[in-house]
């Protein structure tokens, strides 16, 4: 299935790019880079400096870059589970 706005929670989410766009915890907004891994409450990105930094889903709110060069904005909230229960969930 190709990844698509409409379908993007029920894709895998590593390797897409992201930039934290809202966030209660100022350090992590503005933040952007690839996500490198996710669990179920945590996406891992990796920035342009090779430096790896974890953000909570939850809270904050994300876009994300899609192949096509697509912007997605998604709230980090929806994302909150493991991702192979989160696609049979959207």
């Amino acid at each position: 299935m190709r990844l698509t706005p409409s379908n993007l929670l029920r894709h895998e989410l590593i390797g897409l790019r992201l930039n934290v766009e809202e966030s209660s915890n100022s350090t992590v907004r503005g933040l952007h880079g690839t996500v490198i891994d996710e669990t179920r409450n945590l996406l891992i990105i990796e920035n342009e400096r090779s430096t790896e930094k974890r953000v909570p889903k939850a809270g904050n709110q994300f876009i994300f870059e899609l192949d096509d060069g697509k912007l997605v904005r998604v709230k980090g909230d929806r994302l909150i589970s493991r991702p192979e229960d989160r696609i049979k969930k959207a």
